[in-house]
């Protein structure tokens, strides 16, 4: 074997300068990239647990004081509602026909109270457990074990197809204006946030109302989850019931370009 200047086993050249061999710079890169990420981490972190989910808590600890805010002014903006009403009434300079065109367009629009005989649909997550219950599904996902913002929407679609004259979503009348969106696994009407189980109560001819529901092909999807996986689903004829008034604002909110 050569013994040579050149060979792997000498750390000198020729001219007895000390060369650096392969495995030492990529020591030196390695330990220059571990410095680099290192400060990144700290610069990103300013001094606390990048590993931590504090933002997110943070994030959800606000949504959840805004929802609580909300529902406390909502209650009082019914209050008021109500006060303005009885004030109306003792001073109303109105005709007849005034005030029944009125009445009218305020059980229309979901703004009175609304009784009658009720249908309630129930919604809820499966069990974090759950495993397919029949041959030839596979094994559920995560995704498959929640209530969609699409399922909620399937339920409240069915029920205006079928003939609903008002509805409440969890303690909340729906409106033209209300949306029914999801949020990871909340629910977020009209500035308020719920978690499962979810309740849709909708007043109008109860034998309808259900069949609405049974033929609306979304429905028949979600009820395939329901079969293998478990996913809840409870529909009940609850008699006469009563369902609350919208009391809360009307006003429009969209996006507006950046000045």
């Amino acid at each position: 074997m050569s013994n040579s200047a050149d060979s792997p086993g000498t750390g000198t050249s020729p001219a007895g300068i000390r060369r650096f061999r392969p495995v030492r710079i990529l020591t030196v890169a390695v330990f220059a990239l571990a410095g680099l990420i290192f400060f990144t981490s700290f610069n990103t972190a300013k001094g606390t647990n990048i590993r931590t989910d504090s933002s997110l808590l943070k994030l959800s600890d606000l949504i959840q004081n805004r929802s609580e805010k909300n529902g406390r002014l909502g209650d009082a903006n019914s209050v008021l509602r109500d006060e303005v009403d009885a004030l109306r009434k003792e001073d109303d300079t109105g005709t007849g026909a005034d005030n029944e065109k009125l009445t009218k367009l305020e059980q229309s629009a979901g703004a009175q109270k609304l009784k009658g005989k009720a249908v309630t649909v129930t919604l809820n997550d499966a069990p974090p457990n759950a495993t397919a219950k029949l041959p030839g599904y596979p094994e559920p996902q995560p995704d498959y074990l929640v209530i969609h913002q699409q399922d909620l929407q399937a339920v409240v679609n069915a029920l205006w197809q079928g003939g609903a004259r008002g509805i409440k979503v969890m303690d909340q009348r729906l409106i033209a204006t209300s949306a029914v969106r999801c949020v990871g696994n909340t629910l977020i009407l009209q500035g308020r946030v719920y978690s499962p189980p979810y309740k849709i109560t909708a007043v109008g001819d109860p034998g309808k109302l259900q069949q609405a529901l049974a033929a609306s092909k979304a429905i028949q999807n979600y009820m395939v989850y329901v079969n293998v996986y478990g996913l809840g689903w409870k529909v009940t004829d609850d008699g006469t019931v009563t369902l609350p008034g919208y009391s809360g604002t009307v006003d429009l909110h969209y996006a507006k370009p950046v000045e």
